[in-house]
């Protein structure tokens, strides 16, 4: 039995590479799907009245309402070009009542970095068009560290909920929309990977080939000790 041991560990190392290889290239199914998804959204015309809470991922949306101007949080360590900054947030009601956060923009660190920037809000009712985004999720912590105050380190709903009396949908949108406000929207596109998968899959089945072309070997070899008896 023992002497099979080789042959059955080659078969259980191809099984496993191919199973390997089928999964990265699935991954880089999705990816395309998803980029396909990214191109339909971003042509397709923003949708107005949406439940953003129940709203895929981004999907363009238009919103009507007045900003929250007094419930803005900045989020810490945003780099934008090699320059450090924050990302604004500012919760917008919408004329049928539904609270929405909404990533605004970019602002970068002034010299001071114990000064946070003013950001100017519109007052007023406003109009907007964005995408919608779910939240990153949570770094792990062992502590309640996601802020006070303006200045957050990373956004929890729940927190800022519980801080700021109001329930945000569960969903934020990410403006892109111009508005004379000083702040950059040069929002980051997801990187799809589709050719690292790709790559990675053809590792996963050239290590297959290789187990496959050693078990072949190695049953050949006891073939020929077999009739040299």
């Amino acid at each position: 039995m023992m002497a099979w041991l080789p042959y059955v560990a080659g078969v259980l190392m191809m099984f496993v590479t191919i199973q390997l290889g089928l999964w990265q290239t699935r991954r880089a199914d999705e990816k395309i799907a998803l980029g396909q998804r990214l191109e339909a959204a971003a042509a397709a015309a923003p949708v107005a009245g949406a439940d953003i809470g129940r709203t895929a991922e981004w999907t363009r949306v238009a919103l009507h309402g007045r900003w929250l101007a007094d419930k803005t949080v900045l989020i810490d360590n945003r780099v934008h070009e090699g320059r450090a900054g924050y990302y604004v947030l500012t919760p917008l009601r919408t004329d049928a009542g539904q609270v929405v956060l909404v990533r605004r923009g970019w602002v970068p660190v002034g010299r001071d970095r114990s000064r946070l920037p003013e950001v100017t809000t519109p007052s007023g009712s406003v109009a907007i068009v964005g995408q919608v985004r779910i939240p990153e999720p949570k770094p792990f912590s062992l502590a309640d560290a996601a802020g006070a105050g303006r200045l957050w380190q990373y956004l929890d709903l729940a927190a800022y909920a519980k801080a700021f009396q109001v329930a945000p949908a569960d969903r934020i949108v990410e403006q892109t929309s111009v508005a004379d406000d000083g702040l950059v929207r040069d929002w980051p596109r997801p990187d799809l990977g589709v050719d690292r998968h790709r790559g990675y899959a053809v590792q996963w089945f050239g290590l297959a080939a290789l187990a496959a072309g050693l078990c072949a070997w190695f049953g050949w070899k006891r073939w020929r000790e077999h009739v040299s008896r």
